[in-house]
């Protein structure tokens, strides 16, 4: 796999998307800088696409972003099935979304990789039991 890539969750998605967002300018500045092809799974373009279907041209917006070339879906879900189960089971508390057990499965088979989101539970997940998952987060 492809090694210092950056794996894109829902939130700078969706706060890309919404000029009402918090982290809009955030969001569009990291857009701006990160490089292209940014890599990502189908959990989170539904979770995405749900958040900015309430928008007025939430659902064009999206689809315009897809068609961009900016995202790149580099992920097998069924194939990390058995992987996904046991970060679901040991996160249970927090709990862990589907898209947060594969953006946290995308960081261990991608290494070197940064995972770009608004969620501060990345601040507790590990990739391989102990290892801190970089982030690129908006400054709090």
């Amino acid at each position: 796999m492809a090694e210092n890539r950056v794996i894109v969750d829902a939130g700078p998605l969706v706060a890309f998307l919404n000029e009402r967002e918090a982290h809009h300018a955030w969001a569009v500045d990291q857009f701006r800088l990160l490089p292209p092809s940014l890599l990502t799974c189908e959990p989170v373009l539904t979770e995405t696409f749900h958040l900015v279907s309430r928008l007025p041209h939430g659902r064009r917006q999206f689809f315009a972003l897809l068609a961009t070339g900016v995202l790149c879906v580099d992920f097998d879900l069924m194939a990390e099935q058995k992987a996904l189960g046991k970060l679901v089971a040991k996160y249970s508390d927090l709990p862990m979304s589907l898209a947060d057990a594969c953006l946290v499965r995308m960081a261990e088979i991608n290494p070197g990789s940064s995972v770009f989101t608004l969620d501060g539970h990345f601040n507790f997940y590990r990739k391989h039991g102990r290892r801190v998952i970089p982030t690129i987060m908006p400054p709090r």
